[in-house]
């Protein structure tokens, strides 16, 4: 990596990077559940033509076999050819799920000789760092492109960015701008993303004990919402599919005793640590969820 481009969001920073790895009527694979795929609009579709498809997994989980077995380069004139694959790392709405760099650097490995590029969504990838020791060089050699978040579990208030070549950052610059993401003024929220880089990664494993102590409470009220091994970061996801609840309301009594989660569809609960959330915090939290839950599951 050689160069970053500062974007509002991590949307932009990943449409930046496909439209720099995809060229209009081509096609990028990703996970099903994938930020990509389901949270932003259909932009890849909408401002660079190309087509997106996905392959399913189990919490978001990489495994290189599967976007190689769908793969389909150079299939022209009468099919579209793959030109890019882009992974998650942390997988959000896999629950913070965090990918092997053994899979990363196999994938890495069989696309190139197919000569497929790879991008990586990269929003949470300092807690995938942090859970797992691995340098955020490592994870940085091993694709052509990476968005990253400033905010999130950094706590910057806001900003995200596009990082890759020279080149790429270069033309992606002008993207940016006809996108109408180019702001003035800017350095200001540069700043405070320099800090969160220098100051708030290491304190990320705080924020995964965190999660791991509202799962193990909500585990040993219901333990068929979450298994507390699954939770290897920040995000904890409850299924409430056997509860008297949906997950709607659920979220609505949460919200009445000051505990604000998401909703993620009829049956899916998204729970989020960080560092504005301390240990007196998440132990009233942890009462509040356990009491929520007797009521949903254990109580007549």
């Amino acid at each position: 990596m050689e160069a970053a481009l500062f974007t509002p969001t991590g949307s932009l920073a990943n449409q930046l990077a496909i439209r720099m790895l995809v060229a209009p009527g081509e096609e990028l694979l990703c996970e099903t559940t994938s930020h990509i795929a389901r949270a932003e609009l259909g932009a890849a579709a909408v401002f660079s033509g190309i087509t997106t498809r996905t392959w399913p997994s189990e919490r978001g989980l990489l495994r290189a076999d599967d976007p190689l077995a769908i793969a389909h380069p150079n299939a022209g004139p009468y099919l579209v050819s793959t030109t890019a694959i882009a992974i998650e790392n942390t997988h959000n709405f896999g629950g913070g799920t965090v990918q092997s760099i053994d899979e990363i650097k196999r994938l890495r490995s069989e696309s190139k000789k197919l000569g497929i590029s790879l991008h990586l969504d990269g929003a949470r990838i300092w807690n995938a760092h942090v859970a797992t020791q691995v340098p955020l060089k490592d994870f940085g050699s091993h694709v052509d492109s990476i968005s990253v978040c400033l905010s999130k579990g950094l706590g910057a208030p806001i900003g995200s960015l596009m990082v890759s070549t020279k080149d790429r950052v270069s033309r992606a610059r002008v993207w940016r701008k006809r996108y109408g993401g180019g702001m003035r003024q800017v350095g200001i929220l540069a700043a405070a993303g320099h800090y969160a880089l220098d100051h708030n990664i290491p304190r990320l494993a705080i924020d995964h004990k965190h999660a791991r102590q509202l799962a193990e409470a909500c585990n040993r009220i219901a333990p068929q919402t979450v298994n507390p091994d699954t939770v290897q970061t920040n995000i904890v996801v409850l299924d409430l599919s056997d509860a008297r609840v949906s997950a709607s309301e659920f979220a609505a009594q949460a919200r009445e005793k000051g505990v604000s989660l998401s909703a993620l569809g009829p049956t899916v609960i998204r729970l989020v640590t960080h560092l504005d959330v301390n240990q007196e915090e998440i132990e009233r939290a942890s009462s509040i969820l356990s009491e929520l839950l007797d009521r949903a599951f254990v109580a007549q």
